[in-house]
């Protein structure tokens, strides 16, 4: 009987307490950062950096319509690192350390002054899988991720200099 009771107290404190939830709102969600980009070059890498401009050109689509946007000149450069790590007695390479560094420019379109300046470094590691195609894939996904963490921290940066 005392389990029956405990079970119906805590799916009632378990509602009441989601139920406070439903405000949540996002610090930087997407509806906060009014931006248009009015131009753009990449350098370096083009194939990463087409992919980092992409997801902003994406969002700032949202924004297109709206006066009170900022239109700004973006540069990406980005480069690639990958790097041996560790290697077995005979010498073949058993991970790879994989370093992508971006450096952004936002510019003003209308003022040509500096908005943002921004170095971004991240890096992973992985290991050589037993078939090279699985190495590939691995490495692959961790570009991928790598991108991901530059352009959520590329937003927050943004976010905070286009709020100010």
């Amino acid at each position: 009987m005392k389990n029956k009771n405990y079970s119906i107290i805590s799916i009632i404190l378990l509602i009441f307490f989601t139920s406070a939830c439903t405000g949540y709102k996002p610090i930087f969600g997407a509806s906060q950062v009014e931006f248009e980009v009015a131009s753009h070059s990449i350098e370096g890498n083009k194939k990463l950096g087409n992919q980092i401009y992409s997801q902003l050109y994406n969002l700032s689509k949202f924004n297109k319509n709206k006066e009170s946007a900022r239109s700004i000149d973006i540069l990406i450069n980005v480069s690639k690192d990958k790097k041996a790590t560790a290697k077995n007695s005979s010498g073949k390479i058993m991970e790879y350390k994989l370093t992508l560094n971006t450096k952004v420019i936002i510019k003003d379109y209308l003022s040509n002054s500096e908005i943002l300046n921004k170095n971004f470094e991240s890096f992973s590691s992985f290991k050589v899988q037993d078939q090279h195609s699985e190495t590939v894939k691995l490495e692959n996904k961790t570009i991928e991720n790598l991108l991901n963490k530059t352009y959520q921290d590329l937003l927050i940066n943004i976010s905070d200099s286009i709020i100010k």
